[in-house]
């Protein structure tokens, strides 16, 4: 079934940063094998362009991809709406189906890059009164992000850990919660884990808890082989999301026999 976010419906529920890339090819390349739709840029224009001067929307093709611009870098509500606003200009002079909607991160501080969720929750109320649908990277507390789906936002977007660093799902209890608390009026409104995925079995991990999608870029750029890490990345959100709608098996404290116990082979007594 798709995911469906906001007026856009998605096949893959991978969505793919374009950042910390080696080169701009090598960022071409991971994008087309993680098999995303949905790529997220930096809007700020420090990151949209190179040292040599290059734009990084030279080496995407905006009509293969829809690009979910986002508001990394920034630390109050002002700038974060004020990039909200640049990016929707960008994509809309692009003609990208992306203009309609952000990724929004006001951050609290820049050693730990977690979300500020006072300034969080003010931007999310004043995009959706702009008309944006706003996905929306907060942390783990349930309370909070309660709140941002109280206040519009399009996609709650709960942190496994946090940003870049590798440590993939470390409260998956938290994630639950956020999970219960986000759903329990509308089983279907999307959740996705934003940052912290180091490898494919967290991006797995994530989908199996029953999150809708998941975000993710250091994961691919910065392993030894990106390439073959999106490749891994693309197959572990699949496999995850299929184990989710299996349902595993109740954890046991004893084994339990999988062969048939019936019908067995016996051997009357004294014989070897």
């Amino acid at each position: 079934m798709p995911l469906q976010l906001g007026t856009h419906t998605l096949e893959s529920r991978l969505i793919v940063g374009t950042g910390k890339y080696a080169t701009y090819e090598q960022m071409k390349d991971c994008l087309e094998t993680s098999g995303s739709e949905v790529i997220t840029v930096a809007v700020r224009r420090e990151r949209l362009i190179d040292a040599e001067g290059r734009n990084i929307l030279d080496f995407i093709d905006l009509s293969k991809y829809t690009i979910l611009p986002n508001t990394a870098g920034c630390f109050t509500r002002e700038d974060a709406v004020r990039v909200a606003r640049l990016g929707r200009e960008i994509l809309e002079g692009l003609e990208n189906p992306g203009a309609d909607w952000v990724k929004l991160e006001v951050l609290g501080d820049k050693r730990t890059l977690l979300p500020d969720p006072v300034a969080t929750v003010d931007a999310t109320r004043q995009l959706v009164e702009e008309g944006f649908h706003v996905l929306v990277y907060t942390s783990d507390d349930p309370i909070t992000a309660k709140r941002i789906k109280d206040a519009g936002a399009t996609s709650v977007m709960p942190a496994g850990s946090p940003i870049g660093s590798g440590q993939g799902i470390l409260n998956p209890n938290n994630l639950r919660i956020c999970l219960e608390y986000l759903k329990e009026d509308d089983p279907d409104y999307p959740v996705i884990c934003d940052a912290g995925v180091g490898t494919a079995s967290d991006v797995a991990v994530a989908m199996e808890l029953g999150c809708d999608g998941v975000l993710l870029n250091t994961g691919i750029a910065s392993a030894r082989d990106p390439l073959t890490m999106a490749s891994a990345m693309r197959h572990a959100c699949i496999a995850g999301r299929e184990a989710y709608l299996a349902g595993r098996i109740p954890k046991k404290l004893y084994a339990t026999a999988s062969s048939p116990e019936v019908g067995v082979i016996g051997f009357g007594p004294g014989r070897d």
